[in-house]
């Protein structure tokens, strides 16, 4: 279907981001409106590298309705990566993951369905599925999250496919597995561990989830299954996302120590993560119907990452001051 105008809901976050540059690279005719709240996720830096001329920002909540709907008035599609989506923030108090993962959802569909959007595309997450000892999860297995966020995004998933069900609001899920890339906010294991371990400091790795799996994403990769989901995809749909890279967190851990020259003694044991999933593993088949392959492979992408943090410190630096440090003291000073 053509598309001339869209919307990125969270666009200025670390996914979000990158699917703005992707989507005016790929699609030179293509007009993008970013809709961000500008959380301590969202920065406008990560956009600095996309073409000014063909994008425009607006700072909203996507819990406003007024201001999403206003928002989203002429574009073609919409594609929704506005999240709170750290399980251990959720975990301290999940108010906001609630507001926004299945409050926000229930209204960017109202706004679609009202204006007559052509599709919707709603970014989930693998987690949903809870975890799994072994096999890969399927689109049409029961969902069965196991912490506050992951239960969130569930949440918010069953409102779209509802609003399917009920209106004929042309929504498709996505369901992508750990992603990884250049400007992920430092709270998450990679660059968590990458920016530490430059400055020397503890990497805290969770004690008993050490040996748990997750299978690692490109950035780049989802991007460009979403994208394929979005204009290929069949509304009411669901699409799992793997990266095809399964690693135990230790032996991520160990990688990113070799590729800084660092030694393991900077490896820091803490108290497990309470509902700690073991593995995280999914089916992509259905998305590969559509044409979609990971183009990254994870030596490379690793590799390249660790290389971005340590070339942009003055990208990373500023966001690990302040309200970062207190939150890091919350989540690892007592563990």
């Amino acid at each position: 279907m053509p598309m001339k105008r869209i919307m990125v809901t969270g666009g200025a976050g670390f996914i979000g981001s990158a699917f703005v540059r992707y989507a005016l690279d790929a699609h030179p005719d293509l007009f993008v409106v970013v809709f961000d709240k500008l959380t301590y996720a969202g920065n406008p830096a990560n956009l600095e590298l996309a073409d000014a001329n063909r994008f425009a920002f607006v700072r909203g909540d996507i819990a406003d309705r007024d201001a999403l709907g206003a928002a989203m008035e002429g574009c073609d599609a919409v594609v929704n990566f506005a999240a709170e989506s750290h399980v251990d923030r959720s975990i301290q108090g999940a108010d906001d993951f609630i507001r926004t993962n299945v409050t926000g959802v229930y209204h960017l569909c109202g706004c679609v369905h009202e204006l007559g959007i052509q599709r919707a595309l709603h970014v989930s997450t693998d987690e949903v599925y809870g975890s799994i000892d072994e096999g890969a999860f399927r689109e049409m297995d029961p969902v069965a999250p196991g912490n506050p966020y992951a239960a969130s995004k569930a949440g918010g998933e069953l409102i779209a496919l509802s609003h399917y069900r009920t209106f004929g609001t042309p929504v498709i899920i996505t369901r992508g597995s750990n992603t990884y890339g250049p400007y992920q906010y430092p709270e998450k294991v990679l660059p968590l561990f990458v920016t530490n371990a430059i400055d020397d400091e503890p990497l805290p790795l969770y004690e008993g989830g050490e040996r748990n799996v997750r299978d690692w994403l490109h950035v780049d990769d989802h991007c460009r299954a979403i994208d394929c989901a979005l204009r290929r995809g069949e509304p009411g749909s669901v699409y799992n996302i793997a990266g095809g890279n399964e690693r135990e967190n230790i032996v991520l851990t160990q990688r990113i120590l070799d590729l800084l020259g660092k030694n393991a003694s900077l490896i820091r044991k803490v108290k497990d993560r309470p509902g700690h999933d073991r593995r995280y593993a999914i089916d992509a088949s259905r998305i590969r119907a559509l044409g979609w392959r990971p183009e990254v492979a994870w030596d490379e992408g690793i590799a390249q990452t660790v290389a971005w943090y340590q070339r942009n410190e003055a990208w990373w630096r500023p966001l690990k001051s302040g309200a970062f440090r207190a939150y890091y003291e919350r989540q690892y000073g007592t563990r």
